[in-house]
């Protein structure tokens, strides 16, 4: 309510009607003349407006001003991160990157001139709770590869070549010297794979994560020729099915792993062989781009599958049809030290192994049975170890692994 306004109004009232009174002209005062004009005396005739509340009165606080610094978030740090992290990102452009670092949006100009009908391909991931083991260990510099390779691997997938790529990057409180180390895995796995780090986001959130902690996200757009998409659709019974060797668990199983490891009286120094037990578990996961792509353009491979959750059993079945099924030999690769020693620890059964872990295959490829020999010869020049799984035969039962 105005109350001014309902005051002013009441008095015009007033002195209308008291000139009224008055008769004509007797409001007419001259002020050069020495008579002074008639008091109007009718106030006591309106009505008070009506009562406005009270202005609480403002009391300051003696405590000190708070800014954003006081409650956590320090803008300064984040802008030092990004000049820091410029020589990384910059190390892998590739053609078709525009712009500068610190943009509102990445750009990137699709090759058009090398694809007639380009089909753009998408994949976001994270790393899941390898995350804790990083904490745990205080090894952050190959946490990012594992980002990229989550991402990448599943776009190949399609047959696409990875683009470029975004990250997002939330903890606690900014540590610049582990952002940057976190980040640089990130830029090193983009260089691996050939994609542009063209982007990304870093959060700083108290209050969300605990004291040295960080969650992390990924996306990666890729591209394929229309008519060249892998989709395994073209998949026949009598096909090969070849099996690119892991790096270890990659990113996949940690939950069940940090279980294995509270039961376990081992430590994470513990022997494997020739590594520590820490170092098999935080291996980086493999990125297959280098060695696949150039595979592709020299033969049919009618479907490939990236080796994550679900294992062998749940990731070949998402790129077979119906009536087919792969029959796969479990004997025809040897299975690294640390799934045995995860089953082993774990009394984990055979069947859990399988569809939790890639016990060792960290991609699938259904190929042509002639080009088979043919795509094993090409990927073990780019350095890929390779095993000759199984078959594709007719049947539903979807993968069967003996």
């Amino acid at each position: 309510m105005d109350c001014s306004n309902g005051i002013y109004q009441t008095v015009d009232a007033a002195i209308t009607a008291a000139g009224e009174a008055l008769g004509p002209g007797s409001c007419n005062w001259d002020p050069t003349s020495s008579a002074k004009p008639a008091r109007v005396q009718t106030y006591d005739t309106i009505s008070p407006p009506a009562t406005c509340p009270a202005t609480p009165a403002v009391t300051r606080s003696s405590n000190p001003p708070l800014s954003y610094r006081n409650a956590g978030v320090d803008i300064e740090t984040g802008e030092m991160l990004v000049e820091r992290i410029k020589p990384l990102i910059a190390r892998t452009s590739r053609p078709g990157c525009l712009g500068n670092i610190g943009g509102f949006g990445g750009l990137f100009e699709l090759p058009v001139d090398r694809y007639h009908q380009p089909v753009l391909v998408s994949g976001t991931d994270g790393v899941g709770t390898k995350l804790k083991l990083a904490f745990d260990l205080n090894r952050h510099d190959t946490i990012g590869i594992d980002l990229v390779a989550m991402c990448v691997n599943d776009v190949l997938v399609c047959g696409a070549e990875p683009l470029f790529f975004l990250d997002y990057f939330a903890t606690d409180a900014l540590s610049l010297e582990q952002a940057q180390v976190v980040i640089g895995g990130i830029a090193k796995g983009c260089e691996l794979a050939g994609a542009a780090l063209i982007g990304g986001e870093t959060a700083e959130m108290p209050g969300m994560y605990g004291a040295g902690e960080y969650d992390l996200a990924g996306f990666c757009v890729g591209v394929v020729e229309k008519q060249r998409i892998i989709d395994g659709n073209a998949v026949q019974a009598g096909d090969r099915v070849l099996g690119l060797a892991s790096s270890g668990p990659h990113a996949n199983g940690y939950s069940l792993i940090r279980a294995v490891l509270k039961r376990s009286s081992a430590t994470l120094d513990t022997s494997l062989g020739e590594i520590s037990l820490a170092d098999a578990l935080m291996a980086p996961t493999r990125i297959y781009v280098q060695s696949v792509l150039p595979l592709l353009e020299k033969a049919e491979i009618r479907a490939i599958a990236h080796i994550t959750g679900g294992g062998l059993p749940g990731n070949i079945a998402r790129v077979i049809p119906g009536g087919l099924e792969v029959h796969i030999d479990s004997n025809r690769w040897p299975t690294p030290p640390v799934f045995d020693w995860l089953q082993s620890q774990g009394s984990i059964t055979a069947e859990e192994m399988a569809h939790t872990f890639n016990c060792g295959i960290g991609l699938v490829l259904v190929a042509d049975p002639a080009d088979a020999e043919g795509a094993r010869e090409i990927l073990e020049e780019y350095g890929e170890t390779v095993f000759d799984l199984g078959t594709v035969t007719c049947g539903e039962r979807g993968v069967v692994i003996d």
